[in-house]
């Protein structure tokens, strides 16, 4: 059963201009092994915590640092996701994110599914 869905787009430039007018702004949004990545990467990785986040319907107990965007066993764009954001997602009854990323245009966008079991209306990867 689908629990939520959450787009976001984040216009390129900016975002450049954002993270550029605000150097700490990477630490705080991204964790780790994201950071050093390309501009129009970050922009679709922002784009897709933001749209986890209206896929729950809420973002109380999110910490942008503990939701990562890594490849998975097939290179496909996934989350993993820690701390209290883990337990966030599993409260909402999710068991399943599906995530997709794209960025051409000037845009990155980002496309999340929530699937559980639980009757939760607001938001594919395991939980």
């Amino acid at each position: 059963m689908i629990t939520g869905v959450g787009v976001d787009v984040v216009d390129l430039a900016r975002f450049e201009r954002t993270l550029a007018h605000t150097p700490r702004l990477r630490e705080r949004l991204f964790a780790d092994s994201e950071r050093g990545l390309p501009v129009r990467s970050l922009a679709a990785r922002f784009a897709a915590k933001e749209a986890l986040r209206k896929a729950l319907g809420r973002s109380d107990g999110l910490i942008w640092t503990d939701i990562e965007i890594v490849p998975n066993e097939h290179g496909d764009p996934d989350f993993r996701l820690h701390g209290d954001v883990a337990d966030v997602v599993a409260s909402h009854g999710v068991q399943r994110l599906h995530l997709s990323m794209t960025h051409d245009a000037g845009v990155a966008i980002a496309f999340v599914v929530a699937e559980g079991g639980s009757e939760f209306l607001g938001g594919g990867a395991d939980v």
